[in-house]
């Protein structure tokens, strides 16, 4: 098995409306992916299909190997799911909703217990395993769900807007968990979210999602760098043995708009695609040796979120057609 997801064609329409349009994706194991794109994009309805609950119209959904549509059960047993709002057994306690999952899933009752008891510190509730879930606050119950979808040991796990109602600080804990939990369990996670800011803390690569399409994909910087050049970016680069007159001259070079100097560290506001050009540039110059130490991107949350509020708007053909804009795909 190459990829834990692959998906050709998917496609889902409900009479004139087409949710999810042509789809062709493929994660790889380990992954942490983003589904990005505004409310009404197709993301929750692509992991319906993933999840075999929504038969596609067109294409194919394969999931660790097997087909969703005519091998539902297979990806079931392999694959967790944490929706939005979790749903458990009020009156029953974290640890009680945990066994409950573990005798679904065919464990014994020592191998359920010895594992909810794990999973329950994993996610910071082992104080709260003897409360009743009914009490437990939005964020104790995503983490709680968390837990519960981990009780199977899946080798992929989906997760659709799972921090909606959390206060920052909860956000922050529950996205550090996810990453944690994929690094050191190597679980391939696909996550389903509005927030730009969320995906770029933990996701390996994004796909950007408009009007049932994958209109771009890649890293969030190359998103911002292909779909936004213009944005601005700050370039950091340690130079050693630069004439005065060398370091004066970069202020000339096209797309730099201002150069500060710390000692040997080079602080350079650009153009994006300004980058090459200034190495070049040292490359060239008078200058024993130079490193480039950082270079990050200006404004690319809020372009890429602006982008999404205009890509929302606009009628996007499909891609190879010559009479629409062709949008990029970074493999």
């Amino acid at each position: 098995m190459e990829n834990v997801i692959q998906l050709e064609g998917l496609t889902k329409r409900y009479g004139q409306f087409t949710a999810v349009d042509h789809l062709n994706l493929s994660l790889k194991k380990g992954e942490i992916f983003g589904f990005l794109g505004p409310n009404g994009a197709g993301k929750s309805t692509t992991i319906l299909m993933l999840l075999g609950l929504v038969e596609p119209t067109e294409g194919t959904a394969h999931v660790l190997g097997y087909n969703a549509t005519r091998e539902p059960l297979e990806v079931k047993r392999r694959v967790g799911y944490l929706p939005d709002n979790v749903g458990f057994y009020e009156e029953m306690t974290g640890l009680e909703n945990l066994l409950f999952t573990a005798e679904l899933n065919g464990l014994t009752r020592d191998e359920g217990e010895r594992r909810a008891h794990h999973l329950l510190a994993r996610v910071g509730l082992m104080e709260a395993q003897g409360k009743k879930a009914g009490t437990y606050s939005r964020g104790m119950r995503q983490r709680l769900g968390l837990a519960d979808v981990l009780m199977k040991q899946p080798e992929l796990i989906i997760l659709d807007e799972p921090t909606l109602g959390i206060d920052p600080e909860g956000v922050r804990d529950f996205l550090a968990l996810i990453q944690t939990l994929s690094k050191e369990e190597g679980i391939t996670v696909l996550l389903s979210s509005h927030h730009l800011h969320q995906v770029q803390r933990i996701c390996d690569r994004v796909g950007l999602f408009v009007r049932g399409r994958l209109i771009a994909l890649g890293t969030v910087e190359e998103l911002s760098r292909q779909l936004f050049p213009e944005e601005d970016a700050l370039l950091e680069v340690e130079v050693q043995g630069a004439e005065e007159e060398t370091l004066t001259g970069l202020s000339g070079v096209e797309g730099v708009t201002r150069v500060e100097r710390e000692g040997d560290r080079l602080m350079i506001r650009c153009r994006q695609q300004s980058g090459e050009k200034i190495l070049s540039y040292l490359l060239h110059g008078k200058v024993r040796h130079f490193q480039q130490k950082n270079l990050a991107w200006m404004k690319s949350t809020t372009a890429i979120l602006r982008g999404c509020s205009k890509w929302k708007e606009r009628k996007i053909g499909p891609f190879g057609s010559s009479s629409r804009r062709r949008w990029p795909t970074i493999s």
